[in-house]
């Protein structure tokens, strides 16, 4: 791996695994969606992409989980394949959120990011009581959480995982 696929977050797949094809590769990453997780995979069309990957906050299901914790940035991962490369473009894109009455509003962040950047909150309760004088975590959000299952799956199917910093997803 050269300096520049490190500053990008690009990944490439071990020695020996053979690339499969862009339909296989596109149904194992839709098939990353379960009920149980906190993000989906779903079609990206609408935003110039193969596919995106999204924390499910505007889901009823999950909005409650991350309004209680009072989530701040989401991140989507959106994805082109390039089947004549065997890799997987993808761009991150940032979006801010604001809770009224437990409601969850998206908008772009003024902040622009490309490429693979990570993001790690935690909330700590200082002072346990009792003997616990320390702090206790009782939040994480991790934006590695969505975006390892993607690379694993790609990497695992024999493609390339490649950020994009300059140019077009």
């Amino acid at each position: 791996m050269g300096l520049f696929d490190k500053l990008t977050g690009t990944k490439h797949p071990a020695d020996g695994v053979a690339p499969r094809s862009a339909a296989e590769v596109h149904a194992a990453l839709l098939g990353l969606n379960r009920p149980d997780v906190p993000y989906a995979v779903r079609d990206g069309r609408e935003e110039g992409a193969d596919l995106v990957a999204e924390w499910r906050i505007l889901e009823p299901a999950w909005q409650m989980f991350f309004s209680r914790e009072q989530v701040s940035r989401v991140w989507q991962v959106r994805m082109r394949l390039v089947p004549e490369k065997h890799e997987v473009r993808s761009l991150d894109q940032q979006y801010e959120v604001t809770w009224v009455n437990g409601v969850a509003s998206l908008s772009v962040s003024s902040e622009v990011q490309r490429g693979q950047v990570r993001t790690v909150s935690t909330r700590r309760v200082i002072g346990g009581g009792g003997d616990d004088p320390g702090s206790t975590e009782t939040f994480s959000f991790d934006s590695a959480d969505l975006k390892n299952p993607l690379q694993e799956t790609v990497l695992g199917m024999g493609w390339t995982w490649r950020g994009v910093v300059f140019g077009k997803l």
